[in-house]
């Protein structure tokens, strides 16, 4: 294993900050996999399932069963992890620039594009090779003018070149569920099952150059462009682990094992992975997500749970106004978990 610190940009003399990488693997690897965890810095049970992780990744190294090199990042945003007002974290958007972390991840897909126009050859390996080596150089390239650009810059650097790109995140309160490409599906449906994901929301761009979608659209813009000339690239997927108060040494064993048993499956991890659980869900369009929202303020109490399945028109949530005395039901329109 191999720690590189990747210093960031800083806004006074006197202070520094800094993400850090660990690596594992083979010098000659057949592939990459690279997961970050607390892009959102407060939201930290994606930081416990890779310090877990690093633990067996070091043993795996050790009796040299890994066949890719992984590289984790457990603290992406040390930036935001520092963001705390009045003893409540404020990691989901930069102080400064009120920016979301998660948003506004550069977009290279033209100037990459353009370098490699004519030189692309008819061997569809070495043209991904050439593809990732010349958007390697073009971030390199990149100058960052704010700490949150620098921070960006670093994760995506690090991420480009992966098979498989794995941001780990989590909602305030939720299930454990996925966000990801359409295309991506049949890559990611082992991972779902490992995983126990309950939901899987699909959609081509959500918005906002995300950190997954700043590798899915990269990709479909290279294949737009350059169809049929290249080998089938990596996917990114943002992984959520249920909701923020869910940092618990048994789920996060849970996760870090369905973790290594899809990297087993997907060949970087030599060794016989278990079989594949159920689907507990199929996957559905993001845009089929059914926003709901209350006709009056006051004070909201839960009907149903996270997780529960509900059937149309069924009460979410009672809003009462304890001046009036006041009982507004908010229902559901359509069936859904």
């Amino acid at each position: 294993m191999q720690t590189h610190r990747h210093p960031l940009l800083v806004g006074v003399p006197g202070t520094t900050r800094q993400i850090h990488s660990f690596h594992y693997g083979p010098a000659k690897a057949a592939g990459k996999v690279y997961i970050q965890a607390s892009l959102h810095a407060d939201e930290l049970p994606g930081m416990l399932v890779l310090w877990l992780l690093k633990r067996q990744l070091a043993c795996l190294e050790a009796a040299g069963l890994l066949r890719w090199s992984v590289v984790l990042v457990p603290v992406a945003n040390p930036l935001g992890l520092e963001q705390v007002l009045m003893d409540v974290p404020q990691g989901r958007f930069d102080n400064d620039s009120r920016e979301n972390f998660n948003r506004f991840f550069l977009d290279v897909s033209q100037q990459v594009g353009d370098r490699v126009q004519g030189l692309l050859g008819d061997d569809p390996a070495c043209n991904l090779r050439l593809i990732r080596s010349t958007l390697l150089q073009t971030l390199a390239s990149q100058v960052p003018a704010t700490q949150v650009q620098s921070m960006r810059l670093t994760l995506q650097t690090l991420a480009c070149d992966a098979d498989i790109v794995l941001d780990l995140h989590c909602d305030f309160e939720a299930v454990q569920h996925l966000y990801l490409s359409p295309d991506s599906w049949p890559h990611v449906e082992p991972l779902a099952r490992y995983l126990g994901a309950r939901a899987c929301f699909l959609a081509k761009e959500a918005g906002g150059q995300s950190f997954d979608e700043c590798f899915t659209l990269f990709w479909e813009q290279m294949q737009a462009r350059f169809a049929g000339r290249f080998s089938v690239p990596g996917f990114a997927v943002t992984v959520e682990l249920r909701g923020v108060a869910d940092v618990d040494h048994g789920l996060a064993r849970q996760d870090c094992q369905g973790l290594i048993n899809y990297l087993i499956l997907r060949g970087a991890i030599d060794g016989q992975a278990p079989p594949l659980p159920p689907l507990l869900n199929p996957p559905t369009p993001l845009a089929g997500v059914e926003p709901v929202q209350s006709p009056v303020g006051g004070l909201m109490v839960f009907c149903a749970q996270v997780g529960d399945y509900l059937e149309p028109g069924q009460i979410l949530a009672d809003i009462i106004d304890p001046i009036t005395d006041c009982v507004t039901p908010v229902a559901c329109a359509r069936a859904g978990l």
